[in-house]
């Protein structure tokens, strides 16, 4: 989904490309395919990090893709670019404590699974240049419009631009039981929907 969104965007020649929590580095190359002249993908795993620059390696744009390891934004900070592609944690957890290591980073969230997402609307607004473009991906079950609300409130003009139902992955099937308990999920649901949301600072 956020790499179809990110294709819808027109890139102008030297666009600078910020990847939070790149992972596999999937959404940075496609950024660099797509025409950014420069792309920053950061992790906060060592392993994801690693894994990020082999791909840009393999996918030919080790010049155009550039893997820092780093909490969210914090490797950029007082930088600015074009556009800012995010698909963080957002799945709600009993454990209101983030996991510090392991592949469990890549989804846990805390109990609204906002831990992440909130902590992007406060700091994104600032890493966008006049006319740059946030497009970020979570599910419903994290409230889009609480995230839609936040950044608006930054001065961002901000839509939700895609919405799609899919299959609970293992973790969502594992804590089902937990989510149906909150009210987050129908008894017996066994689909999201993710939303893809985009923000972008006026000039």
């Amino acid at each position: 989904m956020l790499i179809s969104a990110l294709r819808r965007e027109r890139l102008s020649p030297g666009a600078e490309v910020l990847d939070v929590g790149t992972g596999t580095g999937a959404v940075a190359i496609a950024a660099a395919r797509h025409g950014a002249a420069h792309v920053i993908a950061i992790d906060t795993s060592a392993a994801a990090v690693l894994t990020t620059r082999l791909n840009a390696l393999l996918s030919g744009y080790t010049r155009a893709v550039r893997a820092s390891r780093g909490d969210l934004t914090e490797p950029v900070t007082g930088l600015r670019f074009d556009l800012v592609l995010a698909n963080p944690p957002y799945v709600p957890s009993a454990d209101i404590r983030l996991p510090r290591r392991g592949t469990a980073r890549a989804w846990e969230a805390g109990i609204d699974g906002r831990a992440v997402i909130d902590r992007l609307c406060a700091k994104v607004p600032a890493l966008l240049r006049p006319g740059g473009v946030l497009l970020a991906v979570h599910s419903a079950l994290s409230g889009p419009v609480i995230t839609v609300a936040r950044l608006a409130e930054a001065g961002l003009d901000v839509t939700v631009t895609d919405r799609r139902f899919v299959p609970f992955g293992p973790v969502m099937r594992e804590r089902a039981a937990w989510l149906e308990m909150r009210g987050l999920i129908e008894r017996g649901q066994e689909k999201e929907e993710l939303v893809v949301i985009r923000a972008e600072r006026p000039y």
